[in-house]
């Protein structure tokens, strides 16, 4: 391949990850991570130890998992137990 395919790919590549950046923000904009409140498997991305990205919790409400909800909201979720969203990452309901 030559010096000028090579550096159209890597520009391409730059150019790519600044849209999907991009595109990311915006479409959180308004939204704040909010753990605790997730169902197995139904997490937002980059959830805490034990899991990977989106979908990879394995436990109801675990408290290292995060979704993305509406901003002012989190803390006011009511999870099951009498216990609330957080804007942090908890240390309950982690998988075994």
């Amino acid at each position: 391949m030559s010096n000028t395919l090579k550096t159209l790919a890597v520009a391409g590549a730059v150019a790519a990850s600044f849209t999907a950046t991009t595109v990311t923000t915006v479409s959180a904009a308004g939204k704040e991570k909010c753990f605790g409140v997730s169902l197995a498997g139904k997490n937002d991305c980059a959830a805490g130890a034990g899991t990977t990205c989106a979908g990879t919790s394995t436990v109801d409400y675990q408290g290292n998992a995060w979704t993305l909800v509406d901003a002012g909201t989190c803390e006011t979720m009511d999870v099951p137990g009498d216990r609330m969203g957080s804007l942090k990452e908890l240390n309950r309901d982690l998988p075994a």
